[in-house]
């Protein structure tokens, strides 16, 4: 009873009681966000990486086949090299086996000792195994030595004990404090030798294992195999449970406890197992500049190294808010992304290097544009800061232009560049002359790009204060709809012909079968455009022909069908409207969410509202899985309470500081759930977080598993991707600043 009264008083009240509906609000607590600096061995290098390790100092020491080398020069998105490590020439001379921690120092074992510079080198024990070239420390500077086989312990600056392994080779030992055991994993078998009793016991047996670590509570030895790890525990002496297989890479190279995070490295890069059984996947370039890890050690400042064939990756976790991620991508945004005003990528970049890019244009500089100057609007309209307002300023002056760079009466451009470039553009034939020689215009304009510039321009006439912007915003928001509305809903090219996709007449939208999802999208979109339109220049027209389109053609009915109806094309539907609809369209997503703010914003009455509201939230619910962070808060527009925050959230700061395209893959991974094919091109049941994924704007598919092409060749711009979620939860008030 009482939801039916609530529904009732919602008909009545309409929009501003859906507006005074409380909303969940994020609060800006700092999170630890990652991201890697690499260093990377020479392309030819014969040199062998063995380990890494850091001492309490923060000094990295790496052995390697050619002695003791030190990462060199590298920071974040700028790698580094290695160099030799000639920090103690007394070392010079020396003939090192091994590095390794003791009390948070550096040992080295060498052919005849064991010694430290720490301690005023008072560390300096000898021993008789010259192949040695594994060894751990115990409780009171004691030292257990293997050499493959044999084993020897010292103590008290001599050789204690001697044994070996039967039948095995020894790969790793650790020393366990708590129970003053040292352990022994060899390539099948697993010892412990007990210093007090000098007994060496075989505890454990079995195949391939390769590296092994304890439990963060102590519990239990965590063995790495070739093919999963195993659980042994240490009071029960036995397996538990079986070999655990579902992971991002079976073959496993390396293990070692962080903390309360077990790491493993791989052949196929490197992940942490969370308490919660939740994996970290670092994979590629991105993370290592190898996939095959060699080593992990903990890095300073609670960093982790991860030490690979090709290099060191050195994984750092900062706490940061929100707010400060946003500081950050400003500053990538306008240090390496504006071309002209646009928001434009990175590409050509040689293997991730930013000096090598250059400032690329695109297809859709139109529409990232647009994105990026509504993230700006509403920066500005949160924070009142200057430069976020001469930001909204030079982006409206390449938007601004683009209506008059071409002849072509209130039609914008795709792009424009100065000429002489076209071969080297992309699409090179959909470029033409303009009246200026010195300038060249792209033409083609689709229905993406005038979604995209009404939203902006819509949002800036609303939002910004300063009259001229506003004007200039209601005059171009003016012209474009003139445009379309004299060329009864089309957009007319410079050939006289209406653009691929810039089409809203009824005869084209209502030829789709009503299954087809551009009848819908393209509904949805020009009434929303018609309403703002109408909105800011009062001129009946707009209004007039929108309520045509509603009550007439049925773009009511359209913009409303449920997006559960949205599907394959009927056997008996024509070509074109089966190639529409082979699959689902990611783009059509931003278009419709775009749409949806002049759509809810700018309706003609509280009835509409409601059901645009329905619309808006039917279409969300379908895209639930994706875990999207820009429809998530978009959907809060509407005021409603539930709107997936938390994923939102979620997709913020999960999502990498590394922007740059790198190879990806995850469809090896033995930790996901594929899905049987399906129309939404959902691939996983649970959809990966974004920095394990490959990087890509709102218009993909946020399923898409891999990225194997143009590896580290181009860098995108956050002004889409992150600072538009970003700032419009800021304005809507779902996220909260990081000043209370």
């Amino acid at each position: 009873m009482e939801t039916i009264r609530t529904c009732i008083i919602l008909l009545f009240c309409g929009a501003n009681l859906l507006a005074q509906t409380k909303q969940p609000i994020h609060l800006d607590k700092p999170f630890l966000q990652d991201y890697s600096i690499k260093y990377y061995l020479p392309a030819d290098s014969k040199i062998q990486l063995k380990t890494a390790f850091a001492d309490r100092n923060g000094v990295i020491k790496i052995h390697s086949s050619t002695g003791l080398m030190q990462p060199h020069n590298g920071r974040f998105l700028y790698p580094g090299e290695f160099r030799p490590d000639q920090s103690y020439r007394s070392l010079a001379n020396k003939n090192i086996n091994a590095i390794g921690i003791y009390e948070n120092q550096f040992v080295l074992l060498e052919d005849q000792t064991v010694l430290s510079n720490a301690w005023a080198g008072t560390l300096l024990v000898k021993h008789e195994l010259p192949q040695a070239r594994l060894f751990a420390g115990g409780q009171n500077f004691d030292f257990l030595l293997a050499d493959g086989s044999q084993i020897h312990y010292l103590k008290t600056a001599k050789t204690q004990w001697e044994g070996s392994v039967t039948n095995d080779s020894v790969r790793e030992m650790r020393f366990q404090k708590s129970s003053n055991l040292f352990w022994i994993l060899g390539a099948k078998t697993l010892y412990r030798f007990s210093p007090v009793t000098n007994v060496l016991e075989q505890q454990f047996a079995g195949v391939d294992f390769s590296s092994f670590d304890f439990s963060p509570d102590q519990q239990k030895i965590i063995i790495g195999t070739r093919d999963g790890y195993l659980k042994y525990d240490l009071k029960t002496q036995k397996q538990v449970g079986p070999m655990q297989q579902k992971l991002p890479c079976t073959e496993i190279t390396a293990v070692q406890t962080i903390q309360d995070k077990v790491w493993f490295g791989t052949t196929r890069g490197a992940f942490a197992l969370h308490k919660d059984g939740r994996f970290d996947y670092y994979q590629g370039e991105r993370w290592l500049p190898g996939d095959v890890v060699i080593h992990i050690a903990e890095g300073p400042n609670q960093s982790v190294l991860i030490l690979t064939e090709k290099g060191l990756g050195h994984l750092n976790f900062k706490r940061m808010t929100l707010h400060e991620k946003a500081v950050f991508f400003e500053e990538q945004v306008r240090t390496r992304h504006i071309r002209h005003g646009f928001n434009a990528s990175l590409s050509g970049m040689d293997k991730g290097d930013l000096s090598t890019g250059y400032l690329s244009d695109s297809d859709n500089d139109g529409l990232w544009t647009s994105m990026y100057l509504g993230a700006e609007i509403f920066r500005y309209v949160v924070t009142k800061e200057p430069a976020a307002l001469q930001n909204c300023r030079e982006s409206l002056d390449a938007m601004e232009r683009l209506y008059t760079v071409n002849p072509v009466p209130g039609f914008p451009a795709r792009s424009f560049e100065r000429s002489g470039m076209i071969e080297k553009l992309t699409d090179p034939e959909r470029w033409q002359h303009a009246t200026d020689p010195a300038w060249d215009w792209k033409s083609t304009t689709s229905s993406d790009e005038a979604i995209g510039h009404i939203f902006a321009f819509g949002t800036m006439a609303e939002l910004i204060t300063d009259p001229v912007l506003k004007k200039r915003a209601i005059v171009l928001i003016d012209t474009l709809m003139a445009h379309i509305l004299k060329n009864d809903l089309y957009l007319i090219d410079y050939d006289g012909k209406p653009t691929t996709w810039g089409r809203w007449n009824p005869t084209y939208v209502n030829a789709f079968p009503t299954n087809v999802g551009d009848r819908k999208l393209n509904a949805s979109n020009i009434i929303a455009m018609l309403q703002t339109a109408y909105h800011f220049t009062k001129k009946p027209k707009y209004k007039e022909k929108a309520f045509e389109l509603l009550n007439q053609h049925g773009y009511f009915a359209n913009l409303m069908r449920p997006m559960s109806q949205i599907g394959y094309a009927p056997a008996d539907a024509d070509e074109h409207s089966k190639k529409m609809s082979d699959a689902w369209n990611h783009s059509d997503d931003e278009m419709y969410f775009l749409g949806y703010w002049g759509l809810y914003h700018y309706a003609f009455n509280d009835t509409l509202k409601r059901h645009y509201k329905k619309a808006i939230l039917d279409h969300w619910q379908a895209e639930r899985p994706e875990k999207e962070g820009l429809w998530n808060i978009f959907t809060a527009l509407t005021g409603t309470p539930t709107f997936d925050l938390k994923e939102a959230v979620w997709y913020l700061q999960e999502h990498p500081l590394d922007l740059i395209d790198w190879a990806i893959v995850n469809s090896q991974r033995q930790d996901i759930e594929p899905i049987p094919g399906n129309f939404r091109s959902q691939t996983l049941a649970t959809v990966l977080p974004p920095d394990e994924r490959p990087i890509q704007r709102h218009n993909a598919n946020m399923f898409n598993l891999d990225r194997k092409n143009g590896n580290g060749t181009s860098e995108h711009s956050a002004g889409d991707i992150w600072l538009l979620p970003y700032w419009l939860g800021r304005y809507l008030g779902v996220i909260a600043g990081d000043k209370p």
